[in-house]
């Protein structure tokens, strides 16, 4: 091979790697710029800052009387704090679950304190009917718990739904016992 085609074929070589180079690093400029523009549009579909603050509520339940209900507002719906009474209790746990249409126990509708008790008299729960989301109305309805005037759905005093065309319970939040007194929802 002469002197000639040897030094074309060392700088097609070169070239080569010099073009596969290139195309790395334009490569690589673009994804930066790929992320560097859409970062920002990922980023403004995250939740605003004051719906990050109203993410959760404390509620004092020491402040709620036997046989009252709180109602709080928490993430645009309805939340029912209801301190019930013994006779409640003892209705929503001598309940015969097979008797309900969303069979539950009144004990699995409850958290346990921080000490890893359960209290019967606090009840919490969204505040929505699961028909078609009215509010219902407390201590009222077949049940003596909640009653959805909208469609006519009846509640017991577990929140289970007893009569109605409601599929489902009233929901239970996610919530915890931060003290012996305070929950803090969601």
């Amino acid at each position: 091979m002469s002197d000639d085609r040897k030094l074309d074929v060392a700088t097609a070589v070169d070239d080569e790697g010099k073009r596969d180079f290139i195309f790395i690093a334009t490569g690589a400029a673009a994804a930066a710029g790929a992320v560097s523009l859409g970062w920002p549009l990922v980023a403004q579909m995250g939740k605003a800052a004051d719906t990050l603050a109203a993410g959760s509520i404390e509620i004092d339940v020491s402040k709620v009387a036997e046989g009252q209900q709180l109602k709080m507002l928490w993430r645009g719906k309805p939340v029912f704090v209801r301190h019930r009474t013994p006779a409640e209790i003892k209705i929503a746990e001598d309940t015969l679950i097979s008797d309900c249409p969303d069979p539950e126990e009144d004990s699995a509708r409850l958290i346990a304190k921080p000490d890893g008790t359960v209290d019967p008299r606090y009840l919490v729960m969204i505040g929505v009917c699961t028909h078609f989301g009215c509010i219902p109305v407390g201590e009222s309805g077949d049940f003596n718990g909640w009653y959805c005037p909208c469609h006519g759905s009846h509640y017991d005093t577990s929140g289970r739904i007893r009569k109605g065309p409601a599929p489902k319970n009233m929901a239970i939040p996610e919530y915890k016992y931060v003290s012996d007194t305070v929950i803090k929802v969601g």
